[in-house]
């Protein structure tokens, strides 16, 4: 080939190398990544094949969990690594991002999001000459991405260090705290910063509710009837004073004075009230109306929230009904209030009021993301039936009622008072009604307090109605109710312990170690929770406590607006906490010895004597002779109550579901089963063993377990005298101690 050919061939070469580029370069897709795979699907069809739309499934890169990986001497440095699992996953994402000419982090639009969308663009960088921007996405709709889109920015590095200085507190907390539990009480047990807190409410509350004796009280209603109308009221006033009647004998004998008295109506009054709707939910708020509401733990509400964030199949496209779901803030984006003030005009426009209203956000809330509401108002509950499941069709519902009720008019409630007097006794009966509806027009799930109640007979003072029937009611007086998923999170909203991102994971953590349970919806520590709680308050009260928690969270605040220095915030936490952690190691003596108990039951494999341990699910028994041998047995809770058995009840779980109920150990022999669970404590009537049961008129209640026994009490006579001395004595030891 001569010399000019050769030169030829090799421009020609070179032109179709850069023309094959340049094809390459033309047809470059945007990289969005985000979090969830469903959300990358339906934003990947919002935005068609210009897009290139992938999902990191949650965090890459991460601390591992084998280790407390905290580089203490280098200023509290994490030390991340890939997570495990996902090496392959994070290699696609650095390929894809070659392969892109602008790379956008979508991930979701809080803390964590943006540590996410941070270590991403760490490990992007180095294999992409594309820049790599932040978007967030507020809804998953065509318009919530396309204004994301419109806004591409750099990653908030103050909010990220608020992460950072969050995992690292926590680390350091959970990875001192845990292994003294290990040494000290059982391996397996662990330790949140958090989360002991809100399990020493728990306990506290516990407390309370076992210290707690109730008290015997009467009430008195009474049947009175006008014509055909009849009606009941309840006895308001006796001897102008509010009655307070101890025993059945004082009911018996005011019935005896005023039962033959001509009974007048001597007063009649009405009262109106006006009741303002409330603003659209933040996270904590919705968790406690589906808790209330729905009977939803805070875990099913946030999972079903994300749900209908991420997208539903509504027809031929995907779409997200609701706003992001974590939120402390009750703003609303003024292009949402112009669209339900549409709508209200439209559908209730009597309803409408003459502005838009605005609700006041809080002075702790951080204010980054608007209230939760339906993204699109004209899809309503009617219309999404067809594409929801029944859960997220409720929950929906409430989001939905709650944003628009809360841009419409004030209700207006009527009260009408009658007072009927016999003798020095004044009975009373209300009757409530909506006299203007408001935002009602909107709300079909209402609560009891919501509800409008009472029926009134048209009645006119000074005329005489007749007396047909009494009725005395006894009532124990109630203790402080357990604390519920609704009201643990209402009381950690309020002392501003966590995050609204947080609170679900708080409750759920608890349950998961299986420190506390749920029972009738309450939550209740269970035998280990209050035992590791007593632990860790005795010894760390500095640190297990409201006040410190709720600091912490103030200073992790003050990380993400920049005005705190989150390793400064750490180092000044971490030496006393430290030196207080090696002190009750070296102080504290090992109580893995006393855990163990003797008793006198025989293993029925090898004859020797079973020893009552406690274990992650509560105390069992297990046979001395382990490791030879292995037998274990669930505690006895009482002696079965069937004649000629000789047996003892025990916990059980049923084969499907796993429910927990109470069975003979004679089983098959004896049948005999229990669905509430035994207490030690026998029925005075008739010897069988009492149950804890539970309803909403009477709380927890104590009640015979046999069926042809009427033994029904609030309290056990015998439980409450003894539990009445251990208090006092209690009380007594404390005063002794302080003195001294």
């Amino acid at each position: 080939m001569s010399e000019e050919a050769e030169k030829e061939t090799k421009k020609a070469t070179k032109k179709k190398k850069t023309t094959k580029k340049a094809v390459a370069k033309k047809t470059k897709k945007t990289l969005i990544i985000v979090e969830s795979p469903h959300k990358a699907e339906n934003i990947g069809n919002y935005l068609g094949s210009k897009y290139n739309v992938k999902s990191s499934i949650g965090h890459v890169i991460d601390l591992p969990k084998s280790r407390m990986a905290i580089q203490i001497e280098n200023n509290f440095e994490p030390e991340y690594i890939t997570v495990r699992g996902k090496a392959k996953l994070l290699k696609e994402l650095q390929k894809d991002a070659k392969n892109a000419d602008l790379v956008l982090l979508a991930s979701d639009p809080d803390r964590e999001g943006e540590a996410i969308a941070w270590h991403l663009k760490n490990a992007l960088k180095e294999k992409t000459d594309a820049p790599i921007k932040r978007v967030i996405f507020q809804t998953i709709t065509p318009e919530g991405v396309n204004a994301g889109l419109a806004d591409p920015h750099e990653i908030n590095e103050a909010m990220v260090n608020a992460q950072k200085g969050r995992r690292v507190i926590d680390r350091l907390v959970g990875y001192n705290l845990s292994p003294l539990l290990w040494k000290k009480v059982k391996n397996g047990l662990s330790a949140g910063r958090v989360q002991s807190v809100a399990l020493k409410m728990i306990c506290e509350r516990e407390d309370e509710v076992d210290s707690f004796i109730p008290e015997e009280y009467w009430t008195l209603d009474a049947d009175f009837q006008k014509g055909k109308s009849s009606f009941t009221c309840h006895l308001a006033k006796y001897k102008g004073k509010t009655p307070e009647f101890k025993s059945e004998e004082e009911i018996k004998n005011i019935i005896e004075e005023i039962k033959n008295s001509e009974c007048k109506v001597t007063d009649i009054k009405s009262t109106e009230k006006t009741v303002r709707p409330k603003p659209a939910f933040t996270t904590s708020k919705m968790q406690q109306a589906a808790a209330n509401r729905l009977g939803f733990n805070a875990r099913k509400t946030m999972q079903i929230a994300q749900q209908l964030y991420q997208g539903i199949q509504v027809g031929k496209n995907n779409v997200g009904l609701i706003t992001y779901m974590r939120t402390d803030s009750v703003r609303i984006a003024d292009s949402a209030l112009e669209e339900v003030r549409q709508w209200i005009g439209k559908n209730n426009p009597d309803q409408l009021p003459p502005e838009a209203i605005t609700y006041a956000v809080g002075k702790d809330a951080q204010d980054a993301h608007e209230a939760i509401r339906p993204t699109y108002v004209a899809y309503t509950p009617d219309d999404m039936k067809e594409y929801l499941t029944r859960d997220q069709l409720r929950l929906y519902q409430i989001i939905w009622e709650r944003f628009v009720s809360s841009q419409m008019k004030n209700a207006k409630t009527v009260t009408t008072t009658a007072e009927i007097t016999a003798g020095e006794a004044v009975f009373r009966i209300s009757s409530t009604k909506l006299s203007e509806k408001g935002f009602y027009s909107v709300i079909k799930l209402l609560s009891s307090k919501e509800e409008v109640t009472g029926s009134l007979p048209s009645l006119k003072v000074g005329e005489v109605v007749e007396s047909k029937e009494f009725h005395p009611d006894q009532h124990f007086t109630q203790g402080p109710a357990r604390y519920t998923d609704a009201s643990i999170i209402e009381l950690l909203d309020d002392t501003k312990i966590g995050r609204p991102s947080t609170y679900a994971s708080i409750v759920s953590v608890l349950i998961d170690r299986y420190y506390i349970t749920r029972s009738n919806k309450q939550l209740v520590p269970t035998q280990l929770g209050r035992m590791i709680n007593k632990i860790l308050v005795e010894a760390f009260p500095e640190v297990i406590n409201e006040k410190f928690t709720a600091e912490i969270e103030a200073k992790l605040d003050g990380v993400a607006q920049d005005q705190v220095v989150w390793n400064d915030m750490i180092r000044d936490f971490y030496s006393p906490f430290k030196a207080r952690v090696d002190e009750v190691e070296a102080t504290t003596e090992s109580m893995k010895g006393f855990l163990d108990e003797q008793t006198d039951k025989v293993c029925d494999k090898c004859g020797k004597n079973m020893v009552k341990k406690l274990g992650r699910f509560g105390y069992f028994l297990a046979c001395s002779g382990f490791p030879e041998c292995h037998n274990t047995k669930s505690v006895p809770l009482a002696k079965c109550p069937r004649e000629g058995c000789n047996g003892e009840i025990v916990a059980r779980k049923t084969k499907g579901r796993g429910k927990e109920f109470y069975g003979c150990t004679n089983y098959p022999e004896c049948d005999f089963i229990s669905h509430f669970k035994p207490i030690d404590v026998y029925c005075p009537k008739c010897n069988w063993f009492l149950v804890e049961k539970y309803d909403k008129k009477n709380g927890s209640y104590k009640s015979c377990i046999n069926p042809d026994c009427d033994y029904l009490h609030s309290v056990d006579e015998a439980v409450a005298a003894e539990a009445a001395g251990e208090f006092a004595a209690a009380n007594e030891a404390d005063k002794k101690n302080k003195g001294q």
